[in-house]
C-alpha cells in the first residue's frame, strides 16, 4: 500500500503547484492592466504638462520611458538576487 500513498503525495504536489502558477499568471495578467492604466495616466500628465504642440512633450515621454526602464531594471536585479544566491548555496 505504500504506492498508493506515494501517488497521493505526488497528485497533490501537483495540484499545489498548477494553483500557484495559475496564481501566478492571473497576477501578472492583472499586474499589466495595471501598469497599463498608470501608462495612460502618465501620458495624459505629460500631454497635460507639455501641450502636445512643442517638443517637450517627445523629450518629456523619451525622458519617462528612460527613467521606468532604470527603475525596472533596479527592481529586477533586487527581485532575482534571493534567486542568484539560492543558485549559488545549491551549487557549492
Amino acid at each position: 500500500m505504500p504506492e498508493i500513498s506515494v501517488f497521493k503525495n505526488e497528485g497533490m504536489r501537483i495540484k499545489n503547484e498548477v494553483q500557484e502558477r495559475v496564481a501566478s499568471y492571473i497576477m501578472g495578467g492583472l499586474g499589466i492592466v495595471v501598469g497599463l492604466a498608470w501608462n495612460e495616466a502618465i501620458k495624459g500628465l505629460i500631454e497635460y504638462i507639455f501641450p502636445p504642440s512643442g517638443t517637450g512633450t517627445l523629450m518629456a515621454k523619451f525622458l519617462y520611458a528612460f527613467i521606468l526602464t532604470l527603475i525596472v531594471v533596479v527592481v529586477t536585479v533586487y527581485l532575482l538576487r534571493p534567486a542568484k544566491d539560492k543558485m549559488k548555496d545549491r551549487d557549492s
